[in-house]
């Protein structure tokens, strides 16, 4: 288990990295549908670009730990699911998107569950409790 979570660990800090940095470097050509949406559109896709990518490198440093902190993990993780969340509430509100932002949907509902379980597993086997501590025996 421990191994699984520190390859998805790192997949996901590594993939939230380039994401971030390339809605820095290409604005509104990386959002697919956004081309014409302007110069205020533009600024802030670059600016969330490079919060995901900060975003990312905080899966990297949870990834390095040794043992993976279970509970950064599934912060990171909850953090990805409202994501989620909040691309159902624009479904919700404003119709089906392009179709990869339904696909980037599936993931960011399907992942978080993932990350849940093998935090949890992770923890168990550790001896670290949920909030960094050595467990009491």
């Amino acid at each position: 288990m421990a191994k699984a979570l520190r390859v998805l660990t790192q997949m996901m800090g590594w993939a939230c990295l380039a994401i971030g940095l390339s809605h820095v470097a290409l604005g509104n050509a990386a959002i697919p549908g956004a081309g014409s949406a302007g110069a205020t559109i533009d600024s802030w896709g670059r600016f969330m670009g490079a919060i995901f990518a900060g975003y990312g490198l905080a899966w990297l440093w949870a990834a390095r730990q040794r043992p993976i902190p279970a509970s950064a993990v599934r912060r990171l993780a909850a953090i990805f699911l409202l994501g989620g969340v909040g691309r159902l509430l624009s479904l919700a509100v404003h119709g089906w998107p392009q179709w990869f932002q339904i696909a980037l949907t599936v993931l960011e509902i399907g992942l978080p569950p993932v990350f849940f379980w093998l935090a949890d597993a992770e923890e168990r086997t550790s001896g670290i409790d949920r909030e960094g501590a050595p467990a009491a025996r």
